[in-house]
């Protein structure tokens, strides 16, 4: 009861301050918000490789370098990304419309952190957050406290040393729920950006304040008969063993086109793939997922050797990845849902179109808004799975966790992946600075009122303008079918051109 007791007070410590830094920091020019950003990311990017290391040991999760890349990501290649955007005062003016766009920050944002991705997430939030003219205070994962407000700290340092007041950024390191839920609800609390699993994101939704939230991400991968498997092959294994699959949007399955399905096992195979039989199958599903379907977290982002020890099975020395045989989907098949760990989901399918409906299962089981990768050629394929799936991020031939996440792809680097209204999401964007600040508009009056909105009701002695108030004269004159159509194949030619 003391620890959450004094959990609670340092989240209305740390908010207060927070908010009296905002009310100087709401001021700062753009160049002002750009000189502390920068010393941020630098900051952060020095620092990538010893708060991936302290991020491994503290978690139990995960590959060092590979938490290292992924704070690379979080500090200069989002700051690249975002370096240029304006986010004080006049950040867009239409002359034509005579519209002036004005940003507006929000105020003290509320960022929850989770144990998978701790440092890199940090980074993301605390960076776009002042760049939007916030302040933030950080809750991290009681699993990632030390390296959490370690990575607070040297960039809040960096950020007063460039001119930021302090207390603008914070970290609390007495974690407890009711000290969470203190920060989150607390009446200067104006944004969260929840990051973490199903029940911290309901949470976070519930509070009553605007919130942006991620739900699960059981990304499905289908490799087409016209793909190139060699490429595919060696993007899944290394996607997949990727910081020991931490990232939510990693490949969780693939679904082989029935063609090509026995030169991609094999392909998968060479580049450090291990097939388990079904009895190391049963094995490894006890491990991974309690009776109840609930994630066990002593098997996330583990190496196959770990889990081949905890489930009391054996797999060769080299082995990067575990592939598991599945044919259904649900309740039935614990290993169809998201595993935050090494092991891979093979399905097979005859044709894109039975690939397709594979796909939806799997991503209406657990992943609805999030993400999916496909390997092909044939564009049409492309161009339908694009269409027809239920979520906001499909990357082609690609690595699931570098190409959702902007580091392959022109996406916005982010580590809160929108899964929008589908997957219970306010937005299926990558969240970046741009969700950071409101927008008011300044608009000029281009056209005059209508004739009758400037009179009085019936009794009005105007009232005798009736329908013949209407004249072309007075406004505008609707366009016809014809001109629209001939307006729709103009705009249609320039953007084929």
């Amino acid at each position: 009861m003391d620890k959450d007791l004094q959990s609670i007070q340092q989240a209305r410590d740390m908010i207060q301050a927070a908010r009296r830094a905002w009310l100087q920091w709401r001021e700062a020019s753009q160049a002002q918000v750009d000189r502390v950003c920068e010393a941020m990311a630098n900051v952060s990017y020095r620092e990538s490789e010893r708060l991936g290391q302290m991020a491994s040991e503290e978690t139990g999760y995960g590959v060092p370098v590979h938490k290292m890349l992924k704070n690379h990501l979080c500090s200069q290649l989002l700051w690249s990304k975002i370096k240029d955007i304006r986010t004080v005062g006049v950040v867009r003016h239409d002359p034509q419309a005579r519209i002036f766009d004005i940003a507006w920050p929000y105020g003290v944002v509320a960022a929850l952190i989770p144990s998978t991705n701790p440092t890199s997430t940090v980074m993301f939030k605390t960076l776009i957050a002042v760049k939007a003219r916030n302040a933030i205070v950080v809750a991290p994962h009681p699993a990632s406290t030390n390296c959490c407000v370690e990575t607070s700290r040297v960039m809040a340092a960096a950020a007063v040393e460039a001119g930021a007041p302090p207390g603008l950024m914070a970290c609390m390191s007495l974690v407890s729920l009711p000290g969470t839920q203190e920060l989150m609800s607390h009446r200067y609390t104006a944004l969260i950006l929840a990051t973490g699993g199903s029940d911290m994101v309901k949470a976070a939704h519930s509070v009553g304040k605007p919130a942006y939230g991620v739900g699960p991400g059981n990304v499905p991968c289908y490799v087409d008969r016209s793909a190139n498997l060699e490429r595919a092959a060696r993007y899944i294994v290394a996607s997949k063993a990727f910081d020991y699959s931490t990232i939510c949007a990693t490949e969780q399955a693939v679904i082989a086109d029935k063609p090509i399905a026995r030169e991609l096992e094999r392909l998968l195979v060479a580049n450090g793939a291990h097939f388990l039989d079904e009895y190391q199958t049963i094995k490894i599903a006890g491990v991974l997922f309690f009776p109840n379907g609930a994630i066990n977290a002593q098997a996330v982002g583990k190496s196959p050797q770990q889990l081949a020890e905890m489930a009391g099975i054996s797999v060769p020395g080299a082995t990067r990845i575990l592939v598991v045989r599945l044919d259904k989907v649900g309740r039935d098949e614990p290993l169809s849902r998201e595993k935050l760990t090494t092991v891979l989901g093979w399905y097979e399918s005859d044709g894109w179109e039975a690939g397709c409906e594979r796909c939806i299962d799997l991503i209406n089981f657990g992943g609805r808004g999030h993400s999916l990768v496909i390997h092909a050629e044939d564009d049409d394929v492309i161009m339908r799975f694009g269409l027809e799936k239920p979520v906001f991020r499909i990357v082609v031939n690609t690595m699931g966790t570098m190409g959702t996440t902007g580091l392959t792809t022109d996406l916005m680097p982010s580590m809160t992946l929108g899964s929008g209204g589908i997957g219970g999401s306010i937005t299926g964007d990558n969240i970046g600075v741009q969700h950071m600040f409101n927008v008011k508009r300044l608009a000029y009056e281009n056209a005059p009122p209508p004739e009758l909105a400037m009179h009085g009701g019936p009794s009005s002695s105007s009232a005798v303008h009736t329908s013949s108030a209407l004249d072309s004269e007075r406004l505008p004159r609707m366009p016809s079918e014809s001109e629209i159509d001939a307006v729709v194949a103009r705009v249609l030619q320039d953007l084929a051109q």
